[in-house]
Order: structure tokens, then sequence, then C-alpha cells
């Protein structure tokens, strides 16, 4: 079909534009704020929106510790626990224990209580308590607000993480990120505005990072960190910058002029996304190039340690291939740090390293080996360029651990895991619009049930939006016949986190 030819079609929404004597437009505007956009939103769909209120952050590191990390061994200390090591949970307990994981193998009521092998201390000002293996995530004590009693609703990882990514445990839903990118836009042209850092992958992959049924274009783009950023991202041999734009032209406007005829957004989407592959051919491999970065940065980060061994430490259920490469995490820690100092809205490093069913010992002390020295890398990293006032980083998992022993090999105690618990888990905030130095929520002697500051995922999802100067309630997108928002139906801004 020649050009010419192509413009003579008329759609649908070409009559209703042009007929009725202009009540086309109305109807046209009506039905296109139906679907939970506005025709503005056609010609640069991540062009950068206005918060609704004045905000303290306008970016989002979050740091998503996969597997559920153990509160009683790394932040939250508690003595009763134990000095019933070994024993059974108190009959106060047993019930309750029983109900949350009757679908859950290898752990009961009668279970013995797994009290933590390692030493806890007091840090800065605020009297965080870490265990002593955080001592450099402790280093930064002062910066963080620790909130100790978050709950979710499920006890598996592929619905809670769904839940803590996308506020549902039901597959479909845009992720946080996706909502952040929808409701702010992206300050940079050159890069994506929802970058994903992947060093040890995720139980659902992708669907962590989906745009769900929000337009592709607020989709999370999967960077490596080193290399090309993205697989065939750079031109074959032969073909020139040159070509490569007259070629990129001309498919632009034939997407423009379908654009036009059909308003549909996923064709906005496609040509967003040739132009920003056009323009990651040269801001992407800077963008991953460490080499101008000092040497006193990259040892901050740990690049130049010696890499932590990667044996027996990982549980006995995670893949080797999940287990990727030890220095991954501190290099994405770095990476995070540039993306967002280009621009970038919101990124989410993935490092699935906390699922410790078995051999907990190890496995735990090689996560935070892997961990500990660059998360607060970033953030002292963050504050020394004057970045961390608007710059909001979150840490934490989709559930927690439970008090009692996991013991999957009978005939081998020393590799006594935790398996899955669904209340009183912690999650980490630091930067822009949050309170530092905060600890906010307690729970029992055996860190089973919440006694103070009851907090759900929803909460923290609603605290981070309204950090972004935005209003969880009203930031909304309109499918299926109702409006949906990244706090479904609940959710309220946890305020004495708010600076």
């Amino acid at each position: 079909m020649t050009p010419e030819r192509f413009r003579m079609v008329q759609s649908r929404r070409r009559f209703l534009e042009q007929g009725a004597y202009g009540l086309g437009t109305i109807a046209l505007a009506n039905l296109m704020g139906g679907e939970g956009r506005a025709a503005a939103e056609s010609a640069d769909p991540l062009a950068p929106k206005a918060p609704q209120f004045p905000a303290k952050a306008k970016n989002v590191i979050f740091l998503f510790m996969g597997g559920g990390p153990s509160q009683m061994d790394l932040v939250y200390p508690k003595p009763r626990l134990n000095q019933f090591h070994g024993k059974p949970l108190p009959d106060s307990l047993q019930k309750d224990l029983a109900a949350a994981l009757s679908q859950r193998p290898n752990t009961s009521s009668d279970s013995k209580v797994f009290g933590s092998p390692f030493k806890f201390k007091k840090y800065g000002q605020s009297g965080m308590e870490f265990s002593e293996l955080l001592p450099n995530m402790a280093s930064v004590a002062d910066e963080w607000s620790m909130l100790r009693s978050v709950q979710t609703d499920v006890l598996n990882h592929t619905p809670a993480e769904a839940l803590f990514m996308g506020g549902s445990p039901q597959f479909g839903r845009p992720s946080m990120g996706a909502w952040t990118l929808y409701g702010l836009g992206s300050e940079t042209q050159n890069l994506p505005g929802y970058v994903v850092l992947n060093s040890r992958a995720a139980v659902n992959g992708s669907e962590c990072w989906t745009n769900g049924f929000l337009p592709a274009v607020y989709r999370g783009v999967e960077l490596r960190s080193s290399g090309d950023p993205i697989l065939f991202l750079s031109n074959p041999p032969g073909l020139t910058p040159e070509l490569q734009r007259k070629r990129l032209d001309a498919l632009r406007e034939l997407n423009q002029m379908r654009h036009e005829a059909t308003g549909d957004m996923e064709i906005a989407a496609r040509i967003h996304a040739y132009e920003l592959a056009f323009r990651m051919q040269t801001s992407g491999p800077e963008l991953v190039d460490l080499s101008k970065e000092t040497e006193a940065t990259k040892d901050m980060y740990g690049l130049n340690d010696k890499p932590p061994v990667d044996g027996p430490a990982a549980d006995d259920d995670m893949p080797r291939a999940r287990r990727g490469d030890t220095l991954a995490y501190a290099r994405n820690c770095l990476l995070a740090r540039r993306l967002v100092e280009r621009g970038v809205r919101f990124v989410m490093l993935v490092h699935y390293a906390w699922d410790h069913h078995a051999n907990l010992i190890p496995g735990i002390k090689s996560a935070c080996a892997e961990t500990d020295k660059p998360t607060a890398a970033l953030i002292k990293d963050l504050k020394q360029r004057g970045m961390l006032d608007d710059t909001l980083v979150v840490w934490g998992g989709e559930f927690g651990r439970t008090a009692v022993a996991e013991l999957r090999k009978p005939d081998q105690p020393e590799t006594l895991g935790r398996n899955h618990f669904m209340e009183g888990f912690p999650v980490l905030m630091a930067g822009g619009g949050i309170k530092p130095g905060q600890i906010l929520g307690e729970t029992d002697d055996f860190a089973m049930h919440v006694t103070e500051e009851r907090m759900h995922v929803h909460d923290v999802h609603a605290t981070m939006l309204h950090c972004l100067g935005m209003d969880h309630k009203k930031l909304t997108y309109h499918y299926m016949g109702r409006d949906f928002r990244l706090t479904d139906t609940a959710g309220s801004v946890i305020q004495k986190v708010i600076a």
C-alpha cells in the first residue's frame, strides 16, 4: 500500500475525529479517556510530568533481596529465641505456626526453635541493631529508616513476588516501576526510564518488571552490566550509523501514519523503542564503561575485592545457573548510581540469594558477603554526591522466615534452614523524603507476630509514591471497566517515616 493510499484509509477513530460537526473529537477524547489515557500522551508517553504535589524524591532505586531474608539473623535480635534454641515452640504459638505453614513442607508446629548464631550490635545515634553479617549497612544506620513489621498476604514466592512488585498476587498487574514511569515520565532521552539490573534471577523473571495492562512503553528494560547493555544493540558489520538513521526515519514515518490513523498507544511505544535503541547505541556503552570511575569508588563498592566463594553457601534448591557472578551485584549498585545520575526514574536491582530452606548459616553468610558492602557504598556514594536527598532507596524481600528450623536432611542437622513466613518482615528505606534513623514496628520474642505498628506491602507502595509526589489513590488507570492502582483498594502512607 502506498503512503498516499494509506492516508486515505478511514479508521473508526478518524471518522470520529472528522465526523458529526466536531462531536467526533469529543467522542474520541472520551474513548481515549475510557482506555486510561489522554490524547496528549500520544506525542511522547515518557515526557516528564509534574508530580501531583511537591516531591522529595525524583528517582527510586529498589534493591530486591529475592527469596526472603531471615529477619532474626539480620536485623531483629531476639534473645528469647536463642534461649529456646533446640526446644519446641511455646504452646501459645504452635497453633498459629501450624496454620501459617499448613501448605509448606518440612516445617510444622512441633519443629524445634532455631536461634540465631549471629551477634548483634547497636549502631549510630539511632541505636539501630544489625547482625555481624551486615557491618557495612550498619555503618550507615543513621541513613536508614527500618520498618520491622511489614506483612504480606501469601506464603509462596510466585504470588508474594507478584504482590510486592505489583500490588496483587495475580499476574498481569503493572509493576511499581511501571506505575512510577506512568505517573512521572522520564527525565532521560538516551536511556530507558525504568531499568532492571539482574544479578541473581527472581522466580517470576520479567513479570517482576512488567507493564501489565499499561502501555508497553512503561515496561522495565533489563540491562546487562558489561558489554552491550542489551544484546544485539550494536549495528552489524557494514551498517553505518547514517544508513541506520535513514532506515529508522522511514520506519518512523510509516509507524507515525499508522498511529495517526488508529491512536494505538502500542504503536507510540514501538516508535519510542526504536528511537531509544538508536540513541542507546552511544549512551549504553558509555553507561557500563566503569573505566572513568576512580579506584577509590571501585574499592568502596568492592569491585576490587576478591570475589566471595560461591560454593555450598547457596541453597540446595537454588539452581546453579541462578547463582551467577558473585560481583555482579556490586557492579549493579554502581550502575544504579550512574543511571539515576543520568535521569533514569526507576532502577530495580534483583538479587535472589535469600531462600535458605537448608544450609542457612553458610547461605546467609554468602548472600551478605555479596550485598552488604555494595549496598552501603551506594548510600555513601549518593550522599557524597548530593544525590541521596532526591533518590529514594528501598531494600527488602517478598517475606521473612520462620523462628523454627526446617530440616530437609534429618541425618545432617548442620544443614538447618528456615521456611517462609509472611508476618513481621523488614523493609529498609533511605533518602528522598524518608526520615533517617527511624525504627518503626516490632514483633514478638520469636519474630512471628507484629506487636507494634503493623504495616502492609500496600503501605510501603503508598509511602514510596508519596515520596515521589503522588497520591496512591489518585494514580489510576482505567482498564476492564474499573480504575486500577498500585495499592489496589488498600494502603496508607506510613507517616512516621516521612521527613
